[in-house]
């Protein structure tokens, strides 16, 4: 009889969404994740007992109010906020691990409703079929512009050249189980690139494919500076080429310089030698630019080591919707 009903039993799913200012467009959205939620419900997918986890990341603005009223209206939805504000990636990492012990898969999404919520049903399918991880990857990019597609396309080339295993176009819509959850529990990272940690823990997986909409209401919170700090934060996190490539750039430009002494050397012993300051300048200034790129790219790496090796919390939950305050976990 037990075995019957552990084959019987239906997975427990939260879905896990951090939310950053979102005033504007979770009233609007939360509904659509309940109604998704219900659907799998409806058709045995998922347990009745799931739930609809927001991760208040510091927002300034009544999220939190909006996150708490949800909860008191209807019990799925619940939510969790951290002591302040600690980025999408540590919003995201403290919901994954405040639900690995408590469920049987989690999805995670944004909030702005851009990401297919219907993608999800499809998704539990793949996880009933045997898959631990599902990536949600973009069908296409026609909703960018062209800089921006362009610009991605050369980035996941870019990461893959670099040696880091990414899914191309795929960002942060994805599906774990807890027994991936409780692998990944291992990684402590303290500057975290999730779509570049996941696949490097294994286990089967398998992706869904889905359009990407426009933003529902809201404005986006990764304006160009942010996304491009992103991407080379998600480089120098998963990678050690770049160092390499300094080596060898070093190696180049040191090879070129010996050329460029003995050309000096034989033009000066055949006394047609042209004093004249425009290509020292030149030298000077290539060199110099080349110094102050590698002394970066390395300061880059040594202010990665100097935080991790502080072991700081990578965040700090200090309140949840379902039960009062208590000393919180530090991930």
């Amino acid at each position: 009889m037990d075995k019957k009903e552990n084959v019987l039993k239906l997975p427990l799913l939260w879905i896990v969404i951090p939310c950053y200012n979102e005033e504007e467009v979770l009233p609007i959205t939360a509904p659509m994740f309940r109604q998704q939620l219900q659907t799998m419900i409806d058709t045995k997918r998922i347990s009745d007992q799931s739930r609809i986890l927001f991760v208040n990341d510091g927002s300034a603005d009544t999220t939190w109010q909006i996150i708490t009223a949800l909860s008191k209206v209807d019990e799925h939805y619940i939510g969790i906020r951290q002591s302040r504000n600690r980025g999408h990636q540590n919003a995201l990492l403290a919901g994954l691990m405040e639900a690995k012990n408590v469920s049987d898969v989690t999805i995670s999404a944004d909030c702005d409703g851009q990401d297919d919520i219907a993608a999800m049903t499809e998704m539990i399918d793949k996880y009933i079929g045997g898959c631990e991880i599902v990536y949600g990857v973009r069908s296409n990019r026609e909703t960018d512009t062209v800089f921006k597609r362009s610009t991605a396309q050369l980035y996941y080339k870019l990461l893959s050249k670099m040696g880091a295993e990414v899914v191309y176009n795929h960002a942060d819509y994805r599906l774990m189980s807890s027994r991936v959850l409780n692998e990944f529990a291992d990684f402590h990272e303290v500057n975290l690139f999730l779509r570049g940690l996941v696949p490097m823990i294994g286990f089967p997986s398998g992706t869904v494919n889905y359009v990407r909409h426009d933003r529902i209401a809201g404005k986006s919170h990764y304006p160009i500076n942010k996304m491009i700090y992103f991407a080379f934060d998600g480089i120098t996190s998963l990678s050690i080429k770049p160092i390499a490539l300094i080596a060898r750039l070093g190696f180049l430009v040191s090879l070129i310089g010996l050329i460029g002494i003995v050309w000096a050397i034989v033009l000066s012993c055949t006394g047609t030698a042209i004093t004249g300051w425009a290509s020292l300048v030149c030298i000077v200034c290539f060199l110099g630019g080349i110094q102050l790129l590698s002394i970066g790219i390395l300061g880059e790496y040594i202010g990665k080591i100097f935080l991790e090796s502080k072991h700081r919390p990578r965040y700090i939950i200090s309140e949840k919707t379902w039960k009062p305050y208590e000393r919180e976990y530090r991930g």
